[in-house]
């Protein structure tokens, strides 16, 4: 076990590493947020990664890391399982893709359709996006409807329809939140404050027969975690159903995370749609959607709504993915996710409170995913969490990086647990965070 580091790890190797990908990437980076521009770090850039393993993470130049990220919330079960990767082997000597169905697309669909029994059909896809918008698609030819409701702060993917800004007010058509979205498009996304009922029946009411779907995560990871307050998913369905809308859970973040059957296990409450990857893919791309059978015999070949991918249900994910799941789903399992998560919880508490900022930090947390605001709380939707000191939080996480941990980096994104933390990573962070709340 490495000793907490007490001044900033060499990465002469990674910084090299990131000038030759900023010459062939845009930001040097295949997605915005691994640039580490929210953390203040954007010129010197991020570590690069050799290799991982269980709850490690180690760099170009050697540094090993306790990894709260997991590949951003796939690798619930931590790095390199070894069943895992034995059964990537085991089917990449028989081929890596085919174009045919095979019978590991079954045998996860039924592993995913007992955890999760409002999918009475399912369809795999490649990734989240790609699970959120044909979801999308299929709530709109299944209801003849154009418009579709999300909340602030939850991200879905993206894909036009959901990269909007929330306007003031219940009703307010979205504003397109990247250049190259199509204001046609974004006019009939309707965005409101996560937590806000209120909010919701009024833009029902002001868009009434119109709204095809109201879509939600949950339990938010994208504006770091936000949790529902009570009565807000069990009255999100009850307007979603006076409305003739569907109720879609984006469990992209949440499934298989949270409980075995996911966030919708975990709050009771059965939607009409979901969609699901991150852990379904055993850190292979896959992700998936499905719902009430009706609603799914809309998705062709069987009905008008069209839908393909040439490499949904890739034999290498499946594999992954029935390994992860099949090593995952016990209960034994998620109480200790639980436990683990109220520790680290526990943990940073203390440190904050101990370095004089516990009257300006608040944490949420939803079993194994968490986010430390640099807030004074309560943090329950978007524009609490914008209030957050996103500059204090990228001291923070230089400093827990300085001292061997890597967490989110940025203010407005989820922690992981997993299932490779035992007692001495908790205790590395333990001291990690003291040193890195101290230097705040």
């Amino acid at each position: 076990m490495p000793k907490p580091r007490a001044k900033e790890p060499s990465m002469t190797r990674s910084r090299k590493a990131y000038q030759e990908a900023r010459k062939l990437f845009p930001g040097g980076v295949n997605s915005p947020v691994r640039s580490w521009r929210s953390v203040g770090l954007l010129d010197s850039g991020p570590f690069f990664v050799l290799r991982g393993k269980g709850a490690y993470l180690v760099d170009l130049d050697g540094n090993r890391y306790v990894d709260f990220v997991g590949s951003w919330g796939p690798l619930i079960l931590g790095h390199n399982p070894g069943k895992v990767v034995a059964a990537i082997r085991k089917q990449a000597a028989r081929g890596s893709s085919y174009g045919c169905p095979t019978e590991l697309e079954t045998r996860l669909a039924r592993r995913v359709q007992k955890a999760m029994p409002a999918m009475e059909m399912l369809r795999f896809v490649s990734s989240g996006s790609e699970a959120t918008s044909h979801a999308l698609r299929v709530a709109r030819g299944f209801t003849g409807r154009e418009k579709i409701l999300k909340f602030e702060g939850c991200y879905h993917g993206a894909h036009d329809a959901v990269l909007v800004k929330a306007g003031s007010g219940a009703a307010t058509f979205g504003v397109p939140d990247s250049a190259g979205v199509p204001e046609g498009v974004a006019k009939n996304t309707l965005t409101v404050p996560y937590n806000d009922l209120a909010a919701v029946r009024e833009a029902l009411a002001a868009n009434k027969g119109q709204v095809a779907a109201l879509i939600v995560e949950p339990v938010v990871g994208n504006s770091g975690t936000l949790l529902p307050e009570p009565g807000f998913l069990e009255g999100l369905a009850d307007a979603a159903k006076q409305a003739g809308a569907l109720l879609i859970f984006d469990e992209v973040m949440t499934g298989f995370r949270l409980a075995p059957g996911g966030a919708q296990e975990r709050y009771g409450i059965r939607p009409d749609l979901v969609t699901c990857g991150k852990i379904l893919g055993g850190g292979l791309p896959c992700g998936a959607y499905g719902g009430r059978r009706e609603i799914m015999e809309k998705v062709a070949p069987l009905g008008p709504v069209y839908q393909a991918g040439t490499l949904s249900g890739n034999p290498l994910a499946m594999a992954a993915g029935l390994a992860t799941l099949e090593l995952l789903l016990k209960k034994e399992n998620y109480k200790q996710l639980e436990a683990t998560g109220a520790e680290i919880e526990r943990i940073l508490r203390e440190a904050a409170a101990a370095a004089g900022h516990g009257k300006n930090v608040c944490i949420n947390r939803a079993g194994s995913m968490f986010t430390v605001f640099f807030h004074a709380g309560p943090v329950r939707n978007f524009d609490d969490a914008k209030a957050s000191d996103s500059a204090a939080f990228g001291r923070f996480f230089q400093g827990l990086l300085k001292h061997g941990v890597y967490f989110p980096p940025s203010q407005f994104e989820a922690a992981f647990v997993n299932l490779a933390m035992g007692p001495k990573e908790l205790k590395l962070v333990a001291r990690a965070a003291r040193a890195a709340f101290a230097e705040v």
